[in-house]
């Protein structure tokens, strides 16, 4: 990749799109974002990139974006947990994806890096580290995000085979500045910072810093064989861990209580229901308690073997996260 090479990221609002557009930035590379009319811009300011205007539903928009473009980073997906209508995740993380890896193939697109998530890796309560290998099937995902990501894996798998030259990625849980919305785990470091979360429940997770990951997403477009996937992930923990490590940096009392999943079910539909009402996305939901019962460790070894990935502590992402939640208002 050099600085003649046209590069179009979607997604580059967000969170870890807006990692991967910085990355680019400092690459040199000739920078174009895709991004909705109604999107938030925030995390563009700073970036030297043309600004295309479209959306993943609107082929038309797609065709024109990717215009020129000889690589194609797609990034953006509608990450959330819980939504009053399910199809509207699946409208623009399958169909969204379908729509652009055939824009991609139209336009004679070079090679394409799609994000997918460990979300559609299969996991359990006695996981020690799970790996690219162990692919779940759709029937098998809890939730509507879940279920999308593993759907749309598939779609860009088996494009893959028929002449999509394409790479698949899979981020664990990344933290890190920029995380504007924020994220579901951003939310958990907010509310741990601000001493809102005295209790937990014990579950595990693979925390990585989210420019760690944008790395990874440029390694994999440089060494990654076609058609496959690979899991980019840092450190196994706990959630107690995690929730004791937030305190330390922040001065705060960890959180001592543990709380079984059961009793927070009822809780849960409350939440659900008064979010239908509000608009607003509840804190706990269903489905975060029924992912909660699994372990959610990852292996990076394939990434780190294949592409010479690399991820540094997880602590160092989670200070840059504290401190960009702090200068941003966030922790007020």
């Amino acid at each position: 990749m050099n600085s003649q090479d046209r590069v179009l990221v979607t997604g580059a609002s967000g969170f870890v799109g807006a990692a991967v557009a910085h990355a680019l930035q400092q690459q040199g590379t000739r920078l174009r974002v895709l991004v909705r009319e109604s999107s938030a811009r925030r995390n563009l300011a700073g970036l030297d990139a043309e600004v295309a205007v479209g959306d993943l539903r609107d082929p038309a928009s797609l065709s024109r974006a990717l215009q020129g473009v000889r690589y194609l980073f797609h990034v953006a997906a509608d990450y959330r947990l819980w939504v009053p209508e399910p199809a509207d995740i699946e409208r623009t993380n399958v169909d969204g994806t379908r729509n652009l890896m055939r824009a991609a193939l139209e336009n004679g697109v070079e090679r394409v890096v799609y994000t997918s998530s460990v979300a559609t890796l299969r996991v359990g309560s006695d996981t020690v580290a799970a790996t690219e290998d162990e692919p779940l099937a759709p029937s098998e995902a809890i939730g509507a995000y879940k279920r999308s990501k593993v759907v749309a894996e598939r779609l860009v798998e088996g494009m893959a085979a028929e002449g999509l030259p394409a790479v698949i990625v899979n981020p664990s849980t990344p933290i890190g500045p920029r995380d504007v919305r924020p994220t579901p785990t951003g939310r958990i470091i907010v509310e741990a910072a601000r001493g809102r979360m005295p209790a937990y429940v014990e579950t595990g997770l693979n925390v990585v810093d989210v420019d760690d990951v944008a790395q990874g997403h440029l390694l994999a477009l440089e060494r990654g064989r076609i058609g496959e996937r690979y899991i980019l992930g840092g450190d196994n923990i706990s959630l107690r861990e995690l929730l004791a490590e937030i305190a330390a940096l922040t001065g705060r009392r960890a959180p001592r209580v543990r709380l079984p999943v059961a009793p927070l079910v009822p809780l849960a539909k409350a939440a659900e229901a008064l979010a239908r009402i509000t608009g607003r996305e509840p804190f706990l939901t269903c489905d975060g308690l029924k992912m909660s019962r699994n372990r959610m460790h990852f292996s990076s070894q394939k990434a780190r073997n294949e592409l010479g990935y690399a991820s540094r502590p997880h602590v160092e992402g989670l200070q840059a996260a504290l401190d960009w939640f702090a200068l941003e208002g966030y922790l007020d």
